[in-house]
C-alpha cells in the first residue's frame, strides 16, 4: 500500500460559505513540518477542513457512489462509454481500472491525514479538540467502511472471516500492512464511531460530523454485521435526538436542488458548492441530460425497467419526482434497447445542471435500518410500521400500505423491508450491497449493457465478482497484499 506525506496532502481548504464564515488570509502547509503545521487548535481545525475536502474530490465523491450503485440492478448501462466503472456494471472489471486504484488511493490519504490529527489530540485537552478529535476518528471510521464494502466481501458471507482491507491506524510510512479480515475491520470501525460519539458534543449542521453523525453510521455498520440489535438501538438514538425530521413529500420531492443542510432530513454529505462544480465529470452528468437541450451531461445510465415497474405501482408516489422520462413528441426515447429514464437525484443544486452534494446518511435509512433488522428479529408489526412511515411520506396511503396480514403478494416482512430500501434509497449506492449481504442475488431480467446476457443476467451473491480486485498498483507495490480470487 502505498502511504502518504502530509506536507504534501494537508492543504489549506478553501473555506467555503458552508463550511466557515472564516475568512483568514492563510498560507499553505506544504512547506511546514507536521509538527509546526499542527501547533494550535486553529492549525488543527483548518486541516480537518482540510480531510473534509479530500471527501468532495472527484476520486472520492464519483467512484464511491459509481462503483457501488453500478452493480445494482436500480440502474441500467444503456451502451459503452469510457468509464471504467462499467466493468463493475457488467461484472468484468480488472485489477488495473483506475476507478478502483483512485479511490483507494484517496481513501488511505484521507486516513493518514485523519490518523496525524488523531495523533496529535489527547482526550481532554479541551472541548474544542475533543470535537476535532472525534470528526476525524469518525473520517476514518467512514473511509475504512466503505473500502471494505467495495474491497472485502459481505460480512455474512463467513462471519466475516474473508480478508478485507489494512487498518490504518498509526503514522507509519513506507510500510506494507496485510490485509486484516473483514470482522477486524468492522470492529476497528465500530471502536472508532463509538469513541467518536463520545467525544463530540458540538451539534455542527450535516456538513460536518457529529455525535448523532457517528450513531447513523453505526446504526448502518451493525446492520451490515447482522447485529440486528444495535442496529435499532443507534438508529432509535439518532431519531429520538429530535435533530432531524423527515421532510415533507414537497420538500423532499425537490430536495436534490436544495443546498443539504438546509433539509431537515440529511444527516450527513459531501457538501460540494458551486465553486466544487464537476461539470460533466460529475455523478449527475452520468445519469442526466436535461431534455430541452439534450447538452448538460452524458445521460448514459437510467433507471432500469425493473426499477421503474416497481415504482409505477403506485402512480402517487413521490419519488417519481427523481425521474426525468424523455420523451420527443409524446414518444418516449431509447438508447439501444434501454428507454431513456434520466436519474435526477444528484443535479440542479442551487439551479445548477449537474451540482449536487451527495448525502451521504439521512434519517430514512435510520427507519429503514429498524424496519430490516425487527424483521429479522421476528418483530413483523415494528418492521411494518416503520415500513408505512416512508411510505406515507412518499405520499401513498390507504391500499398503498401495508399490514402484517396484508403483504400484497411479497413472500415475507423481509422482502416488503428489503424493496422499500430499494426505492427509497435508489441511486445511493445500496442496492446490491442490500441483496448480497443477504444472500440474495441480482437479477436483471430487462434489456441493458449488462455483460454476458444483455436481458437475462443473474449474478450469485458468492460470486467472485460481487468485490472488486484490491487494485493492481497496490498489489505491485506491496508484497504482503493478497488479489481477490
Amino acid at each position: 500500500m502505498k502511504t502518504f506525506n502530509i506536507k504534501r496532502y494537508i492543504l489549506v481548504a478553501v473555506l467555503l460559505t458552508s463550511i466557515s464564515a472564516c475568512e483568514k488570509n492563510l498560507q499553505p502547509y506544504d512547506s511546514k513540518s507536521n509538527e509546526v503545521a499542527l501547533t494550535t487548535p486553529d492549525d488543527i481545525q483548518i486541516a480537518t477542513y482540510g480531510n473534509y475536502s479530500m471527501l468532495v474530490a472527484e476520486n472520492y465523491t464519483r467512484h464511491l457512489l459509481t462503483l457501488n450503485e453500478w452493480p445494482g440492478d436500480n440502474v441500467v448501462q444503456s451502451g459503452a462509454d469510457g468509464d471504467q466503472a462499467s466493468l463493475g456494471a457488467s461484472y468484468q472489471h480488472i485489477p488495473g481500472m483506475y476507478p478502483t486504484r483512485d479511490f483507494w488511493a484517496q481513501s488511505y490519504k484521507l486516513i493518514y491525514s485523519t490518523n496525524l490529527i488523531i495523533e496529535r489530540i489527547k482526550d481532554g485537552e479541551s472541548p474544542k479538540l475533543d470535537q476535532l478529535k472525534g470528526e476525524n476518528l469518525y473520517l476514518r471510521a467512514m473511509a475504512h467502511f466503505n473500502l471494505v464494502r467495495l474491497f472485502g466481501r459481505p460480512y455474512p458471507q463467513g462471519d466475516g472471516n474473508n480478508p478485507g482491507i489494512p487498518i490504518k491506524k498509526d503514522l507509519k510510512v513506507d510500510d506494507f500492512p496485510a490485509r486484516n479480515s473483514v470482522k477486524e475491520v468492522y470492529d476497528f470501525v465500530i471502536a472508532d464511531l463509538l469513541k467518536a460519539a463520545s467525544l463530540m458534543k458540538d451539534s455542527k449542521n450535516a456538513n460536518f460530523a457529529s455525535k448523532e453523525v457517528a450513531e447513523a453510521l453505526l446504526s448502518r455498520v451493525y446492520l451490515f454485521k447482522k447485529d440486528n440489535a444495535n442496529a435499532i438501538i443507534y438508529a432509535d438514538k439518532v431519531i429520538n435526538s429530535n435533530r432531524y425530521s423527515l421532510a415533507s413529500t414537497a420538500v423532499y420531492k425537490k430536495s436534490p436542488t436544495l443546498v443539504p443542510e438546509s433539509n431537515p432530513e440529511t444527516i450527513f454529505n459531501i457538501r460540494h458548492t458551486i465553486s466544487d462544480n464537476k461539470d460533466k465529470n460529475s455523478v449527475g452528468s452520468l445519469y442526466y441530460n436535461d431534455p430541452a437541450t439534450l447538452s448538460t451531461g452524458w445521460g448514459e445510465y437510467y433507471a432500469s425497467q425493473a426499477y421503474m415497474d416497481l415504482l409505477d405501482q403506485n402512480p402517487q408516489d413521490a419519488r417519481h419526482a427523481f425521474i426525468t422520462i424523455h420523451y420527443i413528441n409524446g414518444v418516449l426515447q431509447y438508447r439501444g434497447t434501454s428507454p431513456v429514464y434520466f436519474i435526477n437525484k444528484y443535479n440542479w443544486q442551487e439551479g445548477i445542471a449537474n451540482l449536487a452534494s451527495p448525502v451521504y446518511l439521512r434519517l430514512a435509512e435510520m427507519y429503514l435500518n429498524k424496519a430490516e433488522a425487527n424483521a429479522k428479529l421476528g418483530n413483523n408489526q415494528l418492521a411494518i410500521a416503520d415500513v408505512n412511515i416512508i411510505r406515507e411520506r412518499a405520499g401513498l396511503s390507504g391500499a398503498a400500505l401495508y399490514t402484517v396480514s396484508d403483504l400484497k403478494g411479497r413472500g415475507s416482512v423481509l422482502d416488503v423491508v428489503l424493496e422499500e430500501r430499494r426505492l427509497e434509497l435508489a441511486f445511493e449506492g445500496q442496492r446490491s450491497g442490500d441483496l448480497f449481504r443477504n444472500n440474495l442475488p441480482l437479477v436483471r431480467a430487462y434489456p441493458g449493457l449488462h455483460g454476458t446476457d444483455n436481458f437475462n443476467f443473474r449474478v450469485e451473491p458468492t460470486d467472485p465478482r460481487v468485490v472488486y480486485y484490491i487494485p493492481e498498483r497496490e498489489i505491485n507495490i506491496n508484497p504482503n497484499l493478497t488479489q481477490n480470487p
